[in-house]
């Protein structure tokens, strides 16, 4: 796994997360590619695995994918709001939408499983 800026660089949702997790190949690709997760991100896959695991792994896994995680910046935060609100018929995550507007942000493509964001402009789409 990588994580820096530059060409083809991808944001992890916490779909992706838990596809790579359970070892799903057609998510594997990601592992060699550059790549990112946003903090929050993290901290929802972190309360995945606690919820349907336990403490030691969800730790594990935090502990693992921490290296790859970057802040959101505020202004982002915000427009992942309003994102919500513009589109509360798709019934986008608080989490999914600021993945997205981050990957935005940072000029990346936000990787995803989430049937709301198949036909969005910067997505991955993997089943």
């Amino acid at each position: 796994m990588r994580a820096k800026t530059g060409e083809s660089l991808y944001c992890l949702d916490s779909y992706a997360l838990v596809e790579i997790r359970v070892g799903n190949k057609n998510f594997s690709w990601v592992l060699s590619e550059e790549f990112f997760i946003c903090e929050l991100t993290l901290c929802e896959f972190f309360g995945v695995l606690y919820k349907e695991t336990n403490f030691e792994e969800a730790q594990t896994w935090f502990k693992k994918l921490e290296p790859f995680a970057m802040r959101t910046p505020l202004n982002v935060l915000a427009q992942a709001v309003k994102f919500r609100f513009d589109n509360k018929k798709s019934n986008f995550s608080f989490f999914d939408a600021v993945g997205y507007l981050t990957a935005i942000h940072f000029d990346s493509t936000f990787v995803t499983g989430d049937k709301e964001f198949k036909l969005l402009p910067h997505v991955k789409f993997v089943k």
